[in-house]
């Protein structure tokens, strides 16, 4: 998947800003093709202490997602498990520059063409 947010911040900027808080700095996008609403930002800071399925919670929130409509989150092409915290979440999967990347989805494309274009 291709990241707007690393084509938009150079490296050295990302790595200075990563590290300025106690919370873990998680990067959000859309997957490429998808049918699901844009958010409205794409940079949190997230506590460590919270789970992956409460971090959905606060995206369907963002995006203002209907209860039975379904969501998915990927990290590095793959869903994590939703009782990781994030803290855990960023320890494992945290890109060079410092940040979480969290790819989100309406349709499980874990395995399709979606993923095929390299990171950024």
């Amino acid at each position: 998947m291709k990241w707007m947010f690393k084509e938009d911040h150079s490296l050295g900027k990302k790595r200075a800003a990563s590290g300025c808080y106690e919370t873990r700095d998680v990067i959000v996008e859309k997957v490429s093709g998808s049918q699901i609403v844009d958010i409205d930002k794409r940079k949190y800071l997230v506590p460590s202490d919270i789970t992956v399925a409460q971090f959905m919670w606060i995206i369907r929130k963002r995006i203002q997602l209907p209860s039975e409509k379904a969501i998915f989150l990927f990290v590095d092409k793959t869903v994590p498990q939703s009782s990781l915290t994030m803290g855990q979440l960023y320890d494992k999967e945290k890109d060079e520059d410092g940040f979480l990347y969290v790819a989100y989805s309406g349709e499980n494309t874990f395995g399709s063409t979606a993923f095929s274009s390299a990171q950024g």
